[in-house]
């Protein structure tokens, strides 16, 4: 005799059917219609008849079904962002901004992370415009922004968020980086450093290219050549380990800066992890410079000088433009940084 060795097929999970419109009226004893009024426009429905629909409407525990309200009403209230990396605290704080910014107008956000990957960006962009959002904010993860304006051709408006418009039909909210790069170079300068480490990102993202050439110019400017004086070391991703790991390489050569400027503070903060493993102290033996000044930059052990960024008005402004976008040219913002000096950086001939 043999047994089966099979168990039986567990029972399917019920689904669970949200409450509609339909089930308020029902339970409070009044039309489709008055549920609506109650949910739109409340001053039209006699109190007492009120209070029984919401009583309802919590004894259910209804939820309006905002999507279909959207397509019958007409009103968009969703406006789409994306952003290289919603893991970095610069762009979180952006984020904080535009949600601020919405938040006057009852509007609502939907964020992305492209990964600096462009074909990440392309999708999240496609659906947006699938999605019918009000407009996009967005921060090119490349050279091109030739989807973003298909995006606008079909009647979306388009805002670059942290990157100035090549264009004068698309609006733009960005930070003059030409200028924070060379503010950090002339501060490592300044303090006596003649030799300094660069850790840059990707040249297809246009803030590495232009705090690049900003150091540049500062080196220029000193009569050193940007050639001996600056040694660039490049990563993929602008993150912790990536800084680590340019830090070790910076540390390796014979010839190794006395001071490093980092393309962010992620970087930044890789940076200062990889000179404590290998005992290099900051800012005596090594000096530190960041880009953002994000919240944690104050707050480390050796808390870090950073060129500071207005994350939150960065955010604020470019979602207020998107909401304000004439049709033929958008407005184009362009803040100055600002160099938030703390104890990461100290003279080159301090002990």
């Amino acid at each position: 005799m043999t047994m089966s060795t099979e168990t039986p097929d567990a029972p399917a999970s019920p689904r669970v059917r949200r409450p509609s419109v339909t089930d308020v009226a029902r339970l409070a004893t009044v039309s489709v219609g008055t549920v609506s009024n109650v949910l739109n426009r409340p001053e039209r429905v006699a109190s007492a008849t009120r209070e029984r629909v919401l009583a309802a409407i919590d004894e259910l525990g209804f939820v309006r079904n905002a999507s279909a309200r959207q397509l019958r009403s007409g009103e968009i209230t969703t406006i789409g962002a994306v952003v290289l990396d919603i893991a970095n605290p610069f762009f979180t704080e952006i984020a904080r901004g535009i949600e601020d910014r919405l938040a006057e107008d009852d509007l609502t956000l939907m964020l992305a992370s492209s990964d600096e990957n462009p074909d990440r960006e392309a999708r999240y962009l496609r659906l947006f415009a699938e999605h019918g959002v009000r407009g996009v904010l967005a921060t090119p993860s490349h050279g091109s922004i030739d989807a973003l304006l298909a995006l606008r051709e079909k009647g979306i408006p388009v805002v670059l968020l942290d990157h100035t418009s090549p264009v004068p039909e698309l609006g733009s909210v960005a930070v003059d980086d030409l200028s924070g790069g060379s503010l950090a170079l002339a501060h490592l300068l300044d303090l006596g450093h003649e030799r300094i480490g660069f850790i840059n990102g990707p040249l297809t993202l246009r803030q590495c290219v232009d705090r690049r050439d900003g150091a540049v110019q500062a080196l220029v400017e000193r009569g050193l050549d940007p050639a001996e004086a600056l040694v660039e070391m490049s990563v993929d991703n602008l993150n912790a380990d990536a800084g680590d790991a340019a830090t070790k390489r910076l540390l390796a050569r014979d010839d190794r800066p006395t001071a490093i400027f980092c393309v962010n503070d992620l970087t930044a903060l890789g940076s200062l992890r990889a000179l404590r493993e290998d005992g290099v102290e900051v800012p005596n033996e090594m000096a530190v410079v960041g880009y953002d000044d994000v919240s944690f930059a104050s707050m480390l052990s050796t808390p870090l000088t950073s060129v500071r960024q207005p994350t939150h008005t960065l955010g604020w402004t470019a979602a207020d433009i998107l909401l304000r976008s004439g049709p033929d040219e958008g407005e184009q913002v362009t803040f100055t940084p600002e160099l938030i000096v703390r104890s990461s950086s100290v003279p080159a001939t301090q002990p």
